[in-house]
């Protein structure tokens, strides 16, 4: 009777440790994808290389030795280990929220971590519908925003990962679409409605010239790259006890050595 209990045990546990996975439609601007997705636990994979075609302008090569896909545009490199939760941006590593896959000799992403990495905006509505890629909805941007991001972002961030200096540019222009705030990027970073808002306008490190992974994040952050989702706030607690946004806002995630809030 223990040995039956034991069994049967054994396998009740090893039914509830097996990931639920389904098949998933996902369409890329209108066009469906192929070869099909599919979702583990909830997360949706989708096929890297006809992702990337699907949204325009990669040549991906595979490395058998380390097991990393790479694809390459003429601004920048995206290097997908299998088995890893992170894609690296020109070498710089990105935390994502689940490991790349490989089946049936494809490399398979998670779809809204790469995706919104690349500037698309994915909308999910229920499983029984495709999940909806949509690309080149950010708009065009100006000289100047560029100017202001990537100097706002060099002087907070630099030797930050890339997600990290991405999502200092996020919070600017997640400040520009708030009511609450100014609606440009220069006005934003000058903005002294409550007091200076961003230290480096006040010790003139504003004015730097940025360096060029800044001049990238800003890009990437002005074409739709997100790694903070709609935060506003951030600080690094170990210059700052940022204690009015730690007593007002809402936590969302930290990225090297800032913490940010909604």
């Amino acid at each position: 009777m223990i040995c039956l209990l034991a069994v049967a045990l054994s396998l009740g546990l090893g039914q509830t440790a097996q990931a639920y996975e389904r098949a998933v439609e996902i369409t890329v601007d209108g066009e469906t994808l192929s070869p099909a997705a599919f979702a583990v636990d909830g997360v949706t994979y989708a096929p890297m290389v006809a992702l990337l075609d699907a949204m325009g302008g990669w040549d991906t090569t595979w490395d058998r030795v380390s097991r990393t896909a790479t694809s390459e545009t003429d601004r920048f490199t995206l290097a997908v280990p299998v088995g890893q939760r992170y894609v690296a941006v020109d070498g710089q590593r990105h935390t994502i929220s689940a490991p790349n896959l490989i089946r049936n000799g494809r490399t398979y992403v998670p779809l809204r971590a790469v995706a919104e990495l690349l500037g698309a905006k994915v909308t999910f509505t229920s499983w029984s519908a495709p999940v909806k890629v949509t690309t080149g909805e950010s708009g065009g941007y100006s000289q100047e925003d560029l100017y202001w991001l990537s100097r706002i972002i060099s002087a907070e961030s630099q030797g930050e990962p890339l997600a990290g200096q991405i999502a200092v540019g996020n919070v600017v222009l997640n400040r520009v679409a708030h009511s609450d705030f100014p609606s440009t990027v220069k006005d934003v970073i000058f903005d002294t409605k409550h007091g200076v808002q961003f230290t480096p306008v006040a010790n003139g490190a504003i004015y730097w010239e940025p360096t060029a992974q800044s001049v990238k994040a800003a890009q990437m952050a002005l074409e739709g790259s997100n790694t903070v989702g709609k935060s506003l706030y951030f600080f690094n607690p170990s210059l700052s006890q940022g204690t009015w946004i730690v007593q007002n806002r809402t936590y969302h995630s930290t990225i090297g050595n800032h913490r940010f809030y909604l």
